[in-house]
């Protein structure tokens, strides 16, 4: 009991030295990345003085765990009202309702191309590395995992079909999807919120005055909604330091080292994806390495957080506040990156899984014609996967099967899950962002004062 008292002292010591930081001059980015530094260092001190397996350190993270889980929820917590607020809001001011057309194809087109990029990316990791699934072992751990794996998911996946995810997609019961009830919940919202903004825009057209005070309603429901999310980033560093303590300590290295070959082809895939969002960037008129370290903090979070929907109002603030997009393209691209087209979890993870498992029920994966299947399955079945952790075991649940694969390989890999999906969750979200920037710039909507001042957009702390 003595020693996590004297863990918990040291990480209560770490949040002073934070606080004491945000009066100084530094920024909210840089405390952020260094909340992340000192998390992973004081993680991997705490394994290595207890030990991976001890009672003291499973007893000092789940303390931590209070900040860490606590500021992802209150993230969370956000999320839905920030959405409807900002969709609301956006839409409302537009002068033409058909603008949403626009948005929403180029949005959706530019995730889904990345995502059938980043599918094909996988295959080619696999192939390149020579990654198989043949001779991995499955333990106890393993067999619990896939059978709870199965029951929880496998009726859901075995039940969809598209008609059925596009309806899905439609809020029939808007209040329960404000609760998240839905996998595909956000994406419900996002149409809510956006029939109410047309709705909106006609009332201005047919009745002046009482438009007028309606927008003036919606001005005050946005104002107050960020006024929460802002009050909220100002914890952002000490719920990074908290999330990247949890995720060093409890890492197995043994494990890591185990699967080191899939881990390494992993995230070269993903650097790869990286610099697929910085070539379109670049052709689009965008300084990519400018566009980088504007997002950092978004991306810092959500590798420590690996939650894509937790990030969706730090995502929107980065887009409007740094990028110089417009809220409206802002907020569609965070919503619906947050649940289509993830190139990480729903592109890059489950084409890779596919090539390694084929083999093994007779498919030669280097099949033109099966590899075509591949990366259609993926990039459709990318719509309606959830941004939440376990967001990329969705994906491969329905993938494999869709593709006639058994589902083992998810199971057998559970030991280095964590650990790519910090980078598969970094990646969702720079796809959303660069879905966001693309389509501002394509269609000639980006204020290029702030986008292009390297200085400019702050993210404001309190």
């Amino acid at each position: 009991m003595a020693s996590v008292l004297i863990n918990l002292a040291i990480f209560a010591a770490l949040i002073v030295a934070l606080v004491r930081l945000q009066g100084g001059q530094l920024s909210l980015s840089v405390r952020v990345f260094i909340g992340l530094i000192l998390g992973t260092l004081f993680g991997i001190g705490l394994q290595l003085v207890h030990g991976l397996e001890s009672e003291a350190l499973q007893t000092t993270i789940n303390w931590i765990n209070v900040v860490g889980n606590g500021y992802v929820q209150l993230l969370q917590m956000v999320v839905m009202p920030l959405v409807f607020a900002a969709i609301l809001s956006a839409v409302a001011r537009l002068h033409d309702a058909s603008a949403l057309g626009r948005i929403s194809v180029l949005t959706l087109g530019t995730l889904l191309f990345t995502t059938l990029i980043a599918a094909f990316v996988g295959v080619v990791m696999s192939l390149v590395f020579g990654l198989t699934a043949e001779g991995l072992a499955q333990g106890a751990a393993e067999t619990a995992r896939l059978t709870a794996l199965e029951s929880n998911y496998a009726p859901r996946v075995a039940d969809l079909t598209v008609p059925q995810l596009l309806l899905s997609f439609i809020p029939k019961n808007p209040f329960a999807d404000l609760t998240g009830a839905n996998p595909t919940s956000i994406i419900s919202v996002v149409i809510f919120a956006a029939f109410l903004g047309v709705a909106a825009i006609r009332l201005v057209r047919r009745d002046a005055e009482r438009g007028r005070s309606l927008l003036a309603l919606i001005d005050v429901l946005q104002g107050w909604i960020s006024q929460l999310v802002r009050l909220i980033m100002a914890l952002t560093p000490y719920g990074v330091m908290a999330l990247m303590t949890k995720m060093a300590a409890t890492s197995n290295a043994a494990d890591i080292l185990n699967l080191g070959k899939f881990v390494i082809a992993s995230y070269i895939g993903l650097a790869i994806m990286f610099v697929v969002h910085a070539v379109l960037l670049t052709l689009t008129g965008v300084n990519p390495l400018l566009f980088f370290k504007k997002i950092v903090p978004a991306l810092s979070f959500a590798f420590s957080s690996r939650s894509s929907a937790a990030t969706i109002p730090l995502n929107v603030e980065i887009q409007t506040r740094r990028l110089g997009i417009p809220q409206t393209i802002a907020s569609f691209s965070a919503s619906f990156g947050a649940t289509i087209g993830q190139n990480g979890c729903a592109g890059l993870y489950p084409a890779m899984l596919a090539v390694m498992v084929a083999p093994t029920v007779g498919i030669n994966p280097t099949d033109p014609g099966w590899i075509i299947t591949l990366l259609a399955i993926v990039t459709l079945s990318s719509a309606g996967v959830a941004g939440v952790g376990g967001g990329a075991t969705m994906a491969a649940l329905i993938v494999l099967p869709a593709m006639g694969l058994p589902v083992t390989l998810v199971a057998l890999l559970i030991s280095v899950e964590p650990l790519i999906d910090m980078g598969r969750t970094a990646l969702n979200v720079s796809g959303s962002m660069t879905a966001g920037t693309v389509t501002s710039q394509l269609l000639g909507q980006t204020d290029k004062a702030v986008l292009q001042n390297s200085e400019a957009g702050e993210l404001q702390s309190a």
